[in-house]
């Protein structure tokens, strides 16, 4: 099988989100899970997924016997594994068989290009390690594989000595490997060392050698140095969606991949699957259970957060003001976020977000004074949008509360080992009084059931809504149980409709009551209202 000469205007992109980074402290991926992203990948479009290694566990081998009886659209699915060991022919290693069961048309193996690893690790010969790296390659090659090889530590055993360094690279090349990756396994390079000795390199090989870059983020320079390889000629590139991976994790590919096509104009993935990184990005977060990184370059929520007056009212004016690119380019949107930081600008273009248009300037001053003053009292309104736009809404002239609160109790109890909590709630519903009480297993559960019970008739929607999350901070800890408590609540409708709400005080339960109220009438008021008001 021929290998065809690199593509010097698109770069291969090599995902090893299930390999590499699965070695993430507090991931562990099920097969079922492997399975839903590398799904995930092949519709964004990478040319590669590395499964794992198939001789390590049986669950990567399971994986890959999966994965044959799947159709795969734009990916090649990929077994990883090791040279052959020492004084052990190929087809005599158990490692070796593995990746050849696998069953995979491309396998992926890494060998030693550092003196200092080999003698001290291996503990084999220079010239023992050759062969091992040349005939793995040459026999995997014989079973009909593509032959992808990582030159493991190869950027420290290039410091060390150059020369052999390079002759590991050649050895791959005999056997056959359609591409040489090279790699900062310890992460410790630096964006100039990762470019100057690519183009070495690439001088050594020649043109006709794809060459590739594998680099861990150890200097947190992951991506910058793999966008550095790129600038030197590499044109195949490794990492993982949202950079995980051992000890400070991979190079991050939502980060690599949108930096080469949108600033180094190279083609990384097929047209149009740029737009859907954002929600690639998510979506393996949650498959792995770990909370996104909303300050992620390009696809993190925050990337395209404006907090400072100042900022928005210059993104008002013109949408590059303040943004390096498009954020509909990557998937994500701009977002306004409202603090005692904004500005009217910030109040009026979020309003407009939320589908309230036309809030007026003396409005939008208002609101930023009564937020100021609120977030000095403990409030944050950045997390809580439904606050802020009731914020608005109470400013209108025309505005009338759904309810209002006249009087509550809550009451806690022990009893031997038995806990109780009891809420009365007195509360005024459309010039009605309504007076109720509820039972629940905490103070905070038994006010919700008991303003529940005290709404619903009034307002059916109630029975739908369900608290999605509910957050405590205490702020001022030095003042110990006097300390002033904000409350944080995250809403949904049971559909598709989210929004949060805050409160705060040195009441646990005032403060409680304010986020739970904010949330009970943004979804009468406003979420039943009509989708575009004016407000002035």
């Amino acid at each position: 099988m021929s290998v065809p000469p690199p593509n010097r205007s698109s770069v291969e992109v090599f995902d090893t989100t299930l390999r590499d980074g699965a070695q993430t402290e507090g991931i562990s991926y099920s097969v079922d899970d492997k399975l839903r992203i590398a799904r995930k990948l092949d519709e964004l479009g990478v040319a590669f997924i590395e499964g794992g290694w198939p001789g390590s566990n049986p669950k990567d081998a399971v994986f890959f016997e999966r994965a044959r009886s799947e159709t795969w659209h734009r990916a090649k699915i990929v077994a990883f594994g090791a040279t052959r060991r020492a004084k052990l022919q190929p087809a005599d290693d158990a490692s070796i068989r593995a990746l050849v069961e696998a069953g995979t048309e491309v396998c992926a193996i890494f060998g030693k290009s550092s003196v200092l690893q080999v003698k001290e690790i291996l503990r084999t010969t220079l010239e023992e390690n050759l062969k091992m790296i040349e005939e793995t390659v040459t026999y995997l090659r014989a079973q009909g594989k593509r032959v992808i090889y990582d030159a493991e530590h190869f950027f420290d055993g290039y410091r060390l000595d150059a020369a052999y360094a390079l002759q590991t690279l050649q050895a791959a090349v005999r056997g056959g490997a359609e591409s040489i990756v090279l790699c900062d396994t310890n992460g410790g390079s630096l964006p100039w060392q990762v470019e100057a000795a690519v183009q070495e390199v690439m001088a050594k090989l020649g043109p006709a050698v794809l060459v590739g870059i594998h680099a861990h983020d150890d200097t947190g320079c992951g991506v910058a140095n793999t966008v550095a390889a790129v600038r030197a000629g590499a044109r195949h590139v490794q990492g993982t969606i949202n950079g995980y991976g051992e000890r400070c994790g991979n190079a991050n590919l939502c980060v690599v991949i949108p930096n080469l096509e949108l600033k180094l104009n190279l083609r990384a993935l097929p047209a149009g699957a740029l737009a859907h990184l954002h929600e690639v990005a998510r979506f393996v977060a949650e498959v792995a259970n770990l909370a996104p990184n909303e300050h992620m370059a390009y696809v993190g929520d925050s990337a395209f957060a404006h907090k400072a007056g100042v900022h928005v009212s210059a993104m008002q004016r013109h949408p590059d003001a303040y943004q390096h690119i498009d954020p509909r380019v990557v998937g994500n949107q701009m977002r306004v976020v409202i603090s005692e930081l904004s500005g009217r600008a910030n109040v009026v273009s979020k309003a407009g977000e939320l589908g309230f248009e036309n809030v007026d300037a003396a409005t939008g001053a208002k609101v930023v004074e009564l937020i100021k003053a609120k977030e000095h009292e403990g409030f944050s309104f950045e997390a809580a949008e439904a606050s802020v736009i009731l914020l608005v809404r109470r400013l209108s002239p025309d505005y009338r509360a759904p309810f209002s609160l006249l009087d509550y109790r809550v009451i806690v109890n022990r009893h031997g080992e038995r806990h109780s909590a009891e809420a009365t709630i007195k509360l005024k519903v459309e010039d009605q009084e309504t007076h109720t009480a509820a039972e629940g297993n905490g103070p905070v559960h038994a006010f919700d059931k008991a303003l529940r019970k005290a709404l619903q008739p009034h307002f059916p929607l109630v029975k739908d809504i369900q608290l999605a999350d509910y957050k405590v901070r205490i702020l001022n800890s030095n003042d110990g149980t006097a300390a002033v408590t904000r409350v944080l609540i995250d809403w949904h409708d049971g559909a598709t409709r989210r929004w949060s709400t805050v409160g705060a005080g040195p009441n646990i339960l005032e403060a409680t009551w304010l986020a739970l109220a904010d949330g009970f009438e943004y979804a009468v008021a406003v979420q039943g209202a009509p989708k575009v008001e004016t407000i002035s």
